[in-house]
């Protein structure tokens, strides 16, 4: 991903399998969320390709969702004057199929998936631990259970694969450690995450493979004990670029 004559990313190649954690780290400014935005349409890579089962994903968020990848966001986007329920039932409306004349008039269609995609998401709530905070507003919920909401929201898209920007920034120890055992189980569920974070015990604890970026390239690559150990990552971390990363456009 190029930006004139800046290369955010490049030379990247990665491979996620069911079931797997996988751990993206490195200095501000090596290219994470940017390339978290290549994979989710919301950045059109300058070259390469983006494949999911096989099939190459276009560059475009909505079909990039349905396809089934999810993600989540380094900084915060719910609708705050929307309830928890809400939240996750739009996640969950690119799956549904009702056209708008049909939810205009409220048809039997729309009333039997607008049902559906309530009892999907009280299911969601439930399933990250928010199940009596259903008709609380997204923006009086407390920080952590924000957090969480994002990924009952990305949930309810179906994905087979789920990318978790910083997932536990702001949090306390005991909420970052309820999210640990929050992705374990969205793991052991099949699924596929990838999780960008700056906190190294968490992604090294957590994590079946890591990949350190450096500079929009792939430094080091292995289990958690062989990139914590390299040389190359303490090198990249203690004489870092001091450049703010891009956020989420």
């Amino acid at each position: 991903m190029r930006f004139g004559g800046l290369t955010a990313v490049g030379d990247v190649s990665m491979r996620v399998h069911d079931g797997e954690i996988v751990g993206l780290i490195g200095p501000n400014g090596a290219g994470k969320t940017t390339f978290f935005n290549c994979l989710t349409g919301m950045y059109i890579p300058t070259e390469g390709r983006v494949t999911l089962a096989g099939e190459q994903l276009p560059p475009k968020p909505l079909k990039v969702v349905r396809a089934g990848m999810a993600r989540t966001f380094q900084n915060i986007r719910l609708f705050g004057n929307m309830t928890a329920l809400e939240n996750v039932m739009v996640g969950r409306y690119c799956r549904t199929s009702s056209m708008a004349l049909t939810s205009v008039l409220r048809g039997p269609k729309f009333r039997r998936e607008e049902s559906a995609t309530r009892e999907r998401a009280q299911e969601l709530l439930d399933y990250v631990g928010l199940g009596k905070s259903t008709e609380l507003l997204a923006r009086n919920l407390p920080y952590g259970d924000q957090r969480r909401l994002e990924i009952a929201r990305a949930l309810a898209t179906d994905p087979q694969i789920l990318l978790l920007d910083e997932p536990t920034a702001g949090m306390n120890p005991k909420e970052t450690e309820e999210t640990m055992h929050l992705i374990f189980k969205i793991r052991d569920s099949g699924l596929a995450v990838v999780v960008i974070e700056h906190d190294m015990r968490f992604i090294f604890n957590l994590c079946d493979r890591v990949l350190c970026l450096v500079r929009g390239s792939v430094l080091v690559e292995g289990t958690p004990g062989e990139v914590q150990s390299d040389p190359r990552v303490i090198e990249a971390y203690i004489g870092g670029d001091d450049a703010d990363e891009e956020e989420d456009a």
